[in-house]
């Protein structure tokens, strides 16, 4: 880690350039806080200037050189000055050396730290600003005080003054993967990112400080498990953005420091506002106003670690429980007042309710704060919280990762489960944590037998609504239908109970195509989420994988998109409630991979994988998409070793998501090579998928069949005429079954290919680019030129544009369905249309290659047969339209 990648800022490097090269003159200086990347930005432009025209002198400002007079410029001028001239006439001699030295080259002189120059190299670098042919570019930091000269630059119109943002969090997470050579969790990435405030020096800081220990690398992926660690460097830096401290202030510090965002009439009640108001006047502290309610918070969050840990130990619980007794003495009126006041209440060594403690329990964890609901589940567990707290507990510890525990808690207090509410959430917790956490598929007919013994309806609702859900997930589909729509029909059910139920029946009608009725019913539960968080928070995963399930099912991709981005994402990332944050992870990756965007897909999938290393509910899934992304890149190893880990952590208590693992196989197979095998299993599975009834996986795999050029291929059982359908028969029937644009458009595409129908393939092709399915619009539109090509047709020049167009806009793509239409040139005829291409005449071609011209003539007429193309002017968009090849995505 001895050298940090230079990571976006792309546009900002070329403002600088364009102010170093244009035409106009004008200069540009980048002002911003210490360490946010302005000396990078300078160097890295200073590098692009071509040296050819321009005479580029870089000088850096210090404050050593600050007294000396010309110290800041030292470097540029020669050592040797004349005597006896005026402060004017030295100025006018050190341009003119410039000038001389330039030789009628244009002159680009790069200031670094332009605040820290002494005068006269401050008044030199403006007059050089105002010569002829001559162009100043800088550096600036924030707060300090700058010489008259240099400010006058941009106040004289002279030069640009432009503030440097700090890094966002996707050119955070792009710096980190370049700096550790692999992709880092996004947890991770937006806890650095959240911690250094996007600066570049803090977080090189945070990161080379991070022990061994704190950073692991499950399934490639760069995460860091452990405490912020401030190295003595990062200490220094943060001292001397903080300065000296009144003790006035150091108590403002410290508050906000435990408390953000602390309210400002909390605040002025702790301490002397005028000493709060020299904090905000200093930047150690902002306020802001939302909601009607003004916060303090740190100025930067590094601060707060900084006081917090220099803070000593008597101190802190003091202050902490000064700050729940000023919330608890105002009233707890906002939402989260109750929570922060539990926990300042617990970190002072001060709590003693255990109604609180568990109410702030069951609300963190409703925020799917997962470490923090533990925290305060087993505090209100030992201040004798009783069966509610271990319930609660047990609960939290499943999501958790830690099933073993959760069970033998539960055991612990069953003899505490009696009574009417008690003994149906018991039950239900429990069957929760020993089939899905434990993978006991025992754990149904226990749940089932012990549900029936419970007298009250509505304790029966909730546990036959697990049980239905358990038995969609093992894929006793009739039964687990029968039993939701029960629930849907009692109106003992609990509210909770009835959406858990719905969520089932959601997910069972989107994987049998009533993907219309699926979506409705998902819009019932989403609407009802106020009323069911509270009661069962992990309802949230029964939606979002009905929900995930039929958008990835329609090929609504922006539908993916809108749920990866919402609330849940959010809360689930922060909290690392890791079931969430991973099966998330898997439908972007899902909608990547249609998208084209091979790279994001099995990053974003490596990234699944590592979430859910511990959790075997969705693990499977996880490696089968991130297979199903290698695959995309022709990568068969890696999706080889993808698929053999997702069956080794595939649950058995996840049947329910075969379709998703066995199509992934299918793709495996085809990019091993072996299409014959690939063919045989996904007719297999396509048989498997009409006998069960999910009519929405079967179109899917279908289309695969077709994009293994096997449309023709006979499925399902034999007809009355003693034939079997073919798969493009199959999916015109599936097509007014299966709601949704894209089934009808997948049975077009089968039947073009089956005809040879080159104009509707084109047509097909506009129908996926219009739903975004760029990958699937790429193969169609290769489809159309091949038959293209086969028929040496003049619009093949069109299709291969078209097709090379749609290429472009994905990553590196090699599937068997654009594999099969690559024609199939010889190494020599590869070398010499590359070089015909570019635009390379055949002598030049022949000399090049040790090929007499009539040779490059013969291959080249070779080529053009096998490519459909007339001569050199179609040749460049025809090998742009292979992938891997001239232009083309791919190798």
């Amino acid at each position: 880690m001895s050298r940090w990648e230079f990571v976006g800022r792309r546009a900002e490097l070329d403002r600088l350039l364009a102010a170093a090269t244009g035409a106009d003159e004008r200069g540009l200086f980048y002002g911003g806080s210490a360490g946010v990347g302005k000396s990078r930005l300078l160097r890295e432009a200073l590098a692009a200037v071509p040296t050819d025209g321009h005479a580029v002198w870089s000088v850096s400002a210090s404050a050593t050189t600050a007294a000396l007079p010309f110290g800041g410029l030292v470097q540029v001028l020669p050592a040797e000055q004349p005597q006896g001239l005026s402060p004017a006439g030295v100025l006018r001699w050190a341009v003119d050396q410039l000038q001389q030295r330039a030789a009628g080259r244009r002159i680009v002189l790069a200031v670094d730290d332009a605040h820290l120059l002494d005068p006269p190299s401050a008044a030199l670098v403006h007059l050089i600003c105002r010569a002829e042919n001559a162009t100043v570019i800088g550096t600036l930091r924030d707060g300090e005080q700058l010489p008259l000269p240099i400010r006058a630059l941009w106040t004289d119109g002279l030069v640009d003054h432009v503030e440097l943002a700090p890094l966002g969090l996707a050119d955070t997470t792009d710096l980190l993967a370049a700096i550790t050579k692999g992709p880092v969790d996004p947890c991770s990435a937006d806890r650095l990112w959240q911690l250094s405030g996007g600066n570049p020096l803090l977080l090189r800081e945070l990161v080379m400080a991070a022990p061994p220990s704190e950073l692991s690398r499950p399934y490639g992926m760069w995460r860091w498990t452990g405490r912020l660690t401030l190295a003595p460097t990062l200490t220094e830096l943060i001292d001397t953005r903080i300065g000296q401290l009144t003790p006035g202030v150091r108590a403002v510090l410290e508050l906000v420091a435990f408390g953000e965002p602390l309210g400002l009439h909390l605040l002025n009640q702790a301490v002397v506002p005028s000493d709060v108001e020299l904090a905000e006047e200093r930047g150690l502290i902002t306020v802001e106003t939302t909601d009607r309610r003004t916060d303090v918070r740190l100025a930067h969050p590094l601060y707060g670690e900084m006081m917090r840990r220099r803070c000593p130990v008597s101190r802190t619980r003091r202050l902490r429980a000064r700050l729940a007794e000023l919330a608890q003495a105002v009233g707890t009126r906002r939402r989260d007042d109750l929570l922060r006041v539990a926990v300042w209440r617990l970190d002072s060594g001060t709590a003693q309710d255990a109604a609180l403690l568990l109410g702030a329990a069951a609300q963190a964890f409703t925020r799917y704060d997962v470490p923090l609901a533990t925290r305060l589940a087993r505090a209100a567990l030992d201040a004798d919280g009783g069966f509610d707290a271990a319930e609660l507990l047990a609960t939290i510890l499943m999501f958790a990762d830690r099933p073993q525990e959760a069970l033998t808690m539960l055991d612990a207090v069953a003899g505490d489960a009696a009574g009417p509410g008690r003994r149906s959430r018991w039950l239900t917790v429990r069957g929760m944590v020993s089939y899905w956490g434990l993978s006991d598929e025992s754990t149904v007919d226990e749940i089932a037998a012990r549900g029936a013994e419970l007298p009250d309806a509505t304790d029966q609702a909730r546990v036959h609504a697990f049980e239905a859900i358990m038995r969609l997930h093992r894929l006793d589909a009739t039964r687990a239908a029968r039993l939701a729509e029960a629930v849907l029909d009692r109106p003992a059910a609990g509210l909770s109970a009835r959406e858990l139920a719905r969520c089932t029946l959601a997910h069972l009608q989107a994987a049998q195509g009533q993907l219309d009725r699926s979506g409705a019913a998902i819009d019932r539960v989403q609407a009802e989420v106020t009323h069911w968080r509270g009661d069962m928070p992990y309802l949230q995963l029964a939606l979002e994988l009905a929900r995930g399930t039929r958008l990835a099912l329609v090929g609504d991709l922006a539908g993916i998109d809108a749920i990866v981005a919402d609330e849940f994402a959010d809360l689930a990332g922060a909290g690392d409630f890791r079931l969430g944050t991973g099966y998330l992870a898997i439908l972007r990756a899902y909608a990547a991979r249609l998208r084209g965007r091979s790279g994001a897909a099995l990053k974003t999938s490596l990234g699944a994988c590592a979430v859910l290393a511990t959790s075997r509910v969705y693990a499977g899934l996880a490696h089968a998409e991130r297979a199903q992304a290698a695959a995309l890149r022709g990568d068969s190893g890696h999706a080889a070793e993808a698929m053999a880990e997702a069956d080794r952590t595939h649950a058995p208590g996840m049947a329910v998501l075969y379709p998703w693992l066995e199509q992934a196989r299918g793709a495996v197979l085809a990019a091993g090579g072996d299409s014959g095998a690939a063919v045989k299993h996904l007719v297999d599975l396509a048989d498997r998928l009409r006998d069960d009834g999910f009519a929405g996986h079967e179109v899917l795999v279908l289309h695969d069949l077709v994009r293994l050029d096997a449309a023709a291929a006979p499925v399902g059982p034999t007809c009355t005429d003693g034939g079997r359908r073919t798969v493009a028969q199959r999916l015109t029937e599936l097509s007014e079954r299966v709601d949704g644009p894209l089934p009808p458009l997948l049975a077009r595409y089968a039947r073009a290919c089956v005809d040879d129908h080159t104009d509707e393939l084109f047509a097909v092709a506009d129908g996926f680019a219009e739903l975004d399915l760029r990958l699937y619009a790429a193969e169609a539109t290769a489809a159309a030129a091949h038959r293209l090509r086969l028929r040496r047709s003049g619009a093949a020049a069109e299709a291969h544009e078209r097709l090379g167009e749609l290429l472009g806009r994905c990553d590196h793509v090699d599937t068997p369905a654009l594999r099969l239409r690559r024609p199939a040139l010889s190494d020599r005829e590869w070398e010499v249309a590359r070089l015909a291409a570019r635009g390379v005449t055949s002598r030049a071609i022949g000399e090049r290659l040790f090929l007499s011209s009539r040779t490059v003539e013969n291959h080249l007429q070779h080529v053009y047969r096998k490519l459909g193309v007339t001569g050199r002017a179609e040749l460049r968009s025809a090998l742009r339209s292979l992938p891997g090849q001239e232009g083309g995505s791919g190798r």
